[in-house]
């Protein structure tokens, strides 16, 4: 069981309570905020939301750079009795103009480019746009001050969304505690403390990337975020601010160890965490070389639980592919075919169980349905579980491995990419008729993006134009890698298109 410390939940605008008043908590570009100024300014952005927007549980989004808005509204949405809605800032405007719409967004706060982007009928009628410098000029003007809140832990308090296997991207429900507790579990068990320094270079619209602050934050540390345009500027910061804790996905970390790390790059790093992938053996050995004192936690999680699994890294040499034990807080069962707890060395499905459980999906009861169920008769928690459609295998020593996904989703460099997101966006064009996405292995990405494609009957290839029009439509990690042409799709039984069959044809 954990310590005391880390089982007492509250409000996660108290996370900015925690730190030593004059230690540094965040680093931005053009100064040092302190945990004292940090609790300043939540308190005064709070404040100034509140007036704003002065319906409990109303939607805020943020579509901006890493900066001070996307790191204090976090915190400051949920203090306003607010649901933050985090944007991925590398999505464009029709990801963007779904997500505002779905989630009932009443303001969106963010950079002038990319709401300078959006086109009518991108917003809500309700919602309105407001750039941060222009915010912050507001919030300074209004000199407001909102304590710290009493909301209910199982408050709705943030709506992150994440590709699903078909369709537009979902938004899972968060609460107060899954983003407490979480927070706490990963605090204890990277061992974080007061004096870690965690570089943040992942989205803060991703539940890992979110955490990096959370975790450091809970432990009193600081953060830097980063919005690295070269792997190469990941080492220079690693350099200029000692960072002890940095957080990757395979594909990142493939770029990173291409490079030659100076000693003053390296010599304060503490700890590697990995999520979004596994980490090969061959890339293990050569973080190994590269930081040498770092500890490497690998790690398994979902978003709709948070995260799942993390192995000690004493295992990591000797178990390499396994996706190690449950985290604090986590409760992670593998249920056979026939709906049992499932036998040492058995294949089946992982189900997660426990506080961290997401409260769902946004307005959709049918997906909630398919994967948030009653957790099995087993569990020591009840309610209910995230049924992960992940194959996994538990072996006798209690250590965890992966089997297979059960879904279609790719991953690609740590993102969730939907197949149908892609496949509508190719159909749209008017340039195909039919259109598969599928997930082939890549060494760099993970999986990379190959589009399998039918002309409409009479029209020929065109791939410069399919590829230029989806540049328009798609972000960047959504690109198909190659895009393949077909004179007809190869089909199944039940008459849909033959997924198997197409990766087969191009060699995956």
């Amino acid at each position: 069981m954990p310590p005391a410390q880390y089982t007492q939940t509250r409000p996660i605008d108290h996370l900015a309570e925690r730190g030593g008043a004059e230690d540094p908590a965040l680093v931005l570009r053009g100064a040092t905020l302190s945990h004292g100024e940090l609790r300043t300014r939540v308190a005064a952005l709070a404040a100034w939301l509140a007036e704003r927007v002065p319906e409990p549980g109303a939607r805020v989004a943020s579509w901006a750079a890493k900066g001070e808005l996307t790191c204090l509204l976090p915190l400051a949405a949920p203090r306003a009795g607010l649901v933050h809605v985090p944007i991925n800032p590398l999505l464009k405007r029709a990801q963007v103009a779904h997500i505002l719409a779905d989630s009932g967004t009443v303001m969106l706060l963010g950079t002038a480019a990319r709401l300078a982007s959006l086109e009518d009928g991108d917003l809500p009628a309700d919602c309105a746009i407001l750039d941060e410098a222009d915010m912050w000029a507001e919030v300074t003007a209004q000199g407001g001050s909102l304590p710290p809140s009493s909301a209910d832990p199982d408050d709705l308090c943030a709506i992150l969304y994440t590709s699903g296997s078909t369709g537009q991207p979902k938004g899972v429900m968060l609460s107060h505690a899954n983003l407490w507790l979480g927070a706490a579990s990963v605090a204890e068990y990277l061992g974080m403390a007061a004096d870690d320094v965690t570089l943040a270079v992942l989205p803060l619209s991703f539940d890992y990337g979110q955490n990096q602050l959370f975790s450091t934050w809970y432990a009193g540390g600081a953060v830097v975020p980063l919005d690295y345009l070269l792997p190469r500027d990941v080492m220079k910061a690693c350099a200029k601010h000692s960072v002890t804790t940095l957080a990757a996905v395979p594909p990142l970390w493939l770029q990173l160890t291409e490079l030659d790390w100076p000693s003053e790059a390296t010599s304060a790093m503490r700890r590697l965490t990995n999520s979004g992938g596994a980490l090969t053996e061959d890339l293990v050995r050569a973080l190994r070389t590269i930081f040498p004192d770092a500890r490497l936690f690998p790690m398994y999680g979902l978003t709709e639980a948070f995260r799942s699994t993390y192995l000690d890294p004493a295992l990591v040499d000797s178990h390499p592919t396994s996706m190690g034990r449950a985290i604090p807080h986590a409760e992670i069962l593998v249920v056979n075919d026939v709906g049992e707890i499932a036998e040492p060395g058995e294949e089946g499905e992982l189900v997660h169980c426990g506080p961290l459980v997401a409260q769902g999906y946004w307005q959709d009861t049918a997906r909630t349905a398919e994967r948030f169920r009653p957790a099995p008769a087993a569990s020591e928690y009840g309610g209910t579980a995230v049924w992960s459609g992940d194959r996994v295998m538990r072996a006798e020593d209690d250590l965890l491995y992966f089997v297979g996904r059960r879904d279609a989703m790719i991953k690609s460099a740590g993102n969730r990419i939907s197949p149908q997101e892609v496949e509508d966006a190719a159909r749209a064009t008017g340039l195909v008729a039919e259109a598969a996405a599928l997930g082939v292995p890549d060494e760099r990405l993970g999986q990379a993006v190959h589009l399998v494609v039918r002309a409409p009957a009479g029209a020929g290839e065109n791939t410069h134009e399919l590829a230029q029009m989806l540049a328009k439509e798609l972000p960047n990690f959504m690109q198909p890698k190659v895009i393949h042409w077909r004179e007809a799709m190869p089909l199944n039984p039940n008459g849909k298109i033959d997924r198997a069959a197409l990766l087969a044809e191009i060699g995956a």
